[in-house]
């Protein structure tokens, strides 16, 4: 089966940076998007961050200038860059691929923004 390889999660103080990257146990995917979701208990799970086949990206409001998305087109890895993080970001953070067949999901890391 297909899983997702997140890594990048962990603690780090406001205004600091973290990257998070995902990338999926095969290359064999026709991927028409992928992206980065969060949820905090009790909230909607939002999307804040995707981009597409042909680069086109989508950024939340609330990371818009702050966050980037790239993408390993060789890989099929996404790469989220944070900086300028805030304690709102504070969240569990999923990677989502959009594929000719189906959706996927990783299992989530977290994401811990405090002094």
């Amino acid at each position: 089966q297909v899983q997702l390889m997140e890594s990048g999660g962990g603690w780090v103080q406001p205004g600091g940076s973290l990257s998070l990257s995902c990338a999926p146990s095969t290359t064999a995917l026709a991927i028409y998007s992928m992206g980065w979701y969060r949820q905090v208990q009790g909230d909607q799970r939002e999307m804040v961050a995707r981009i597409a086949v042909d680069g086109s990206t989508s950024y939340a409001d609330s990371v818009k200038g702050r966050w980037t998305i790239s993408q390993n087109k060789a890989r099929n890895r996404v790469t989220l860059q944070m900086n300028s993080l805030k304690p709102e970001d504070t969240a569990v953070y999923y990677c989502k691929i959009n594929s000719r067949v189906r959706d996927y999901w990783g299992q989530g890391t977290q994401v811990t923004v405090s002094s």
